[in-house]
C-alpha cells in the first residue's frame, strides 16, 4: 500500500493550555474599545473582558501574556485561499507571457497542479500556514487541487493545519478537465474527508465539497457534485464567474450564465460560498441574494489576473454576505483589506466610495461568513467565542477610538506590528516566534521541494 493510499493515523490532540490572560491593552469588542483591559481565557475560549487589574485579582495564579500598550483585535479570516500554490512563488514559468485569465491557468496552475506530488502538499501547506499566522490570520477557508496526487491530499492538508494550529475549512477542486477518472477521484477526496473528520472529529479543521470554474465542469460532474455535497451535508466551495471566459463558455455550451446554471443544479444557497463572482449581471445577484449564498471577494487577485473584481456595491446593496479572501496571492489580509478600499476609489472615481463598503466585507461580512462555514462565532471577541485573537505592537501617533478604528487599519496597523497571535486559546507566536513549528526547518524543506517542482513544472508543457 502506498503513502498516499494509507489511512493516516489520528492526530494526537494538542495539549490542554493552562488559563491565560492577555494584556494590558486597547482590546476591540464587537460593540466598543476597552482601554487598559485584559482578554481572559480558558479552555479555547475567552472567559472574559474587562479591567486588566481586575482581571488579575480574579486570577492570581494565571499565566499571563504581556501586551502592555498594545491593541487586541480577533483573528483575522481569509474567506477563499489556496494553500498548494505556495511553492510556486518566485516560479519562472517558460513559453510566452500569459495575456489572458485562461492561459494564466492553462500554463501556470494548471502546469503546476498536475505535477504536484503527494510530499508536496504538506509542505507547501505548512509554509503557507506559517505566512498565515505571521500575518495574524487564525481561520481560512482553502480550495485545493492535485490531479495527479489527488488521494490523500486533503488528509495532508489536515495534518499541516492542526501541526500549526489555525482553523481551516479543507475541499478539493472537482473538474473535468482532467478526464472522468479525475473528476471522479477529486469527488470521493473531497468524502474521505468528510468521513475522517465523522470518525475523528478536529477542533479546527472543518470539511467542504470543492468544485472548480464552471466551464471546467460538466452537467453530470456538477449534478454528481451537489448530490454528493448533500448527502454527506457538506456545504460547497466553487469559484464563479471569475472572468468572462467563464460566462462566455456557459452562454454558449449551455444557454445560461454562471449563476443561473448553478441555481438549476440547487448548487446555490446558505451553505454554499461563491468565490469571486466577477462577471455577474443583476439577475445573478439576485440570486444569490435569495438563495443566501456566500460570496468571497478577491480584489488583489483579480486586479494581478487582469479579470475586474466584484460588484460589491450591488451585492451588499442586495443583502449578499460578502467576505474577504486572497486567492492565495498572498496571506496578508490586512494588505488585501487595503487593496478592496483603492480598487472601489480608483474605479469610481469617487473617493467617498470604499469606508462602509470595506468595513461592510472585511470586517463585518468576513466574519459572518465564517461564523456559517464553521458553525462557530468567529471575527469578534467576546465571552464565550473561540480565543482567536492577534496582538498589534502599535503605539499610535494619533488618537485610536472604535470609531476611527478602519482608519488606523488602512493606514497604519498592518502585519509588521503583529507581536502574539492565539488560535483556539492555544499561542501560536509569541514575540515574534512561531510556537508551533519550526519556520527555518519548514523553509528549508521547502526550498527543496520548490527546487523540484519547478524543474517537473519546466519539463511540462502548457495544456
Amino acid at each position: 500500500m502506498s503513502a498516499a493510499t494509507r489511512t493516516p493515523a489520528r492526530p494526537a490532540p494538542p495539549p490542554a493550555e493552562p488559563p491565560l490572560l492577555v494584556g494590558p491593552a486597547t482590546v476591540f469588542t464587537p460593540n466598543r474599545m476597552l482601554e487598559r483591559a485584559g482578554v481572559l481565557v480558558e479552555d479555547g475560549r475567552i472567559k472574559a473582558l474587562g479591567p486588566f487589574t481586575a482581571l488579575r485579582r480574579r486570577a492570581p495564579r494565571v499565566r499571563t501574556l504581556e501586551a502592555e500598550h498594545a491593541v487586541v483585535l480577533p483573528g483575522l479570516i481569509n474567506a477563499h485561499t489556496h494553500l498548494y500554490s505556495a511553492l510556486a512563488r518566485g516560479m519562472a514559468v517558460p513559453g510566452e507571457p500569459a495575456s489572458n485569465f485562461v492561459q494564466i491557468l492553462e500554463r501556470l496552475w494548471w502546469r503546476l497542479d498536475k505535477v504536484l506530488e503527494p510530499d508536496d502538499h504538506e509542505v507547501s501547506a505548512l509554509v503557507g500556514l506559517v505566512d498565515c499566522v505571521r500575518c495574524g490570520v487564525t481561520t481560512i477557508v482553502d480550495h485545493h487541487a492535485s490531479p495527479y496526487a489527488c488521494v490523500g491530499s486533503l488528509a495532508a492538508l489536515r495534518r499541516a493545519v492542526e501541526r500549526v494550529g489555525v482553523r481551516a475549512a479543507l475541499c478539493y477542486e472537482v473538474s473535468d478537465r482532467d478526464g472522468v477518472l479525475a473528476a471522479r477521484a477529486a469527488i470521493e477526496e473531497n468524502l474521505r474527508l468528510a468521513r475522517a473528520l465523522r470518525r475523528h472529529p478536529s477542533d479546527g479543521v472543518t470539511a467542504m465539497f470543492g468544485i472548480h470554474a464552471l466551464f471546467t465542469v460538466s452537467d453530470r460532474t456538477l449534478g454528481e457534485c451537489v448530490e454528493a455535497a448533500r448527502a454527506a451535508k457538506l456545504g460547497l466551495h466553487l469559484h464563479v464567474a471569475e472572468d468572462g471566459a467563464d460566462v462566455r463558455y456557459n452562454l454558449r455550451r449551455h444557454g445560461e450564465r454562471v449563476v443561473e446554471r448553478l441555481h438549476r443544479f440547487g448548487a446555490l444557497g446558505p451553505r454554499t460560498l461563491a468565490a469571486h463572482c466577477v462577471h455577474v449581471d443583476r439577475r445573478e445577484v439576485g440570486l444569490l441574494a435569495r438563495t443566501g449564498t456566500l460570496v468571497a471577494h478577491n480584489p488583489e487577485s483579480n486586479m494581478g489576473n487582469a479579470v475586474g473584481f466584484a460588484p460589491v456595491f450591488d451585492l451588499l446593496a442586495r443583502g449578499v454576505t460578502v467576505g474577504l479572501g486572497t486567492d492565495g496571492y498572498t496571506a496578508d489580509v490586512l494588505r488585501e483589506l487595503k487593496v478592496a478600499s483603492l480598487i472601489q476609489r480608483h474605479a469610481s472615481g469617487d473617493p467617498r466610495r470604499g469606508w462602509a463598503e470595506v468595513q461592510a466585507i472585511a470586517i463585518d461580512g468576513t466574519a459572518r461568513l465564517a461564523s456559517r462555514v464553521f458553525g462557530s462565532r468567529l471575527g469578534v471577541l467576546a465571552p464565550g467565542a473561540p480565543a482567536d485573537l492577534v496582538v498589534f505592537d502599535y503605539p499610535s501617533p494619533t488618537p485610536l477610538r472604535a470609531a476611527n478604528l478602519l482608519g488606523h487599519l488602512q493606514f497604519g496597523l498592518d502585519a509588521r506590528h503583529i507581536v502574539h497571535v492565539l488560535a483556539r486559546g492555544r499561542v501560536l507566536m509569541r514575540d515574534r516566534r512561531l510556537q508551533t513549528v519550526d519556520e527555518g526547518a519548514v523553509m528549508e524543506r521547502a526550498r527543496e521541494h520548490a527546487a523540484r517542482l519547478w524543474q517537473r513544472v519546466r519539463r511540462r508543457p502548457p495544456r
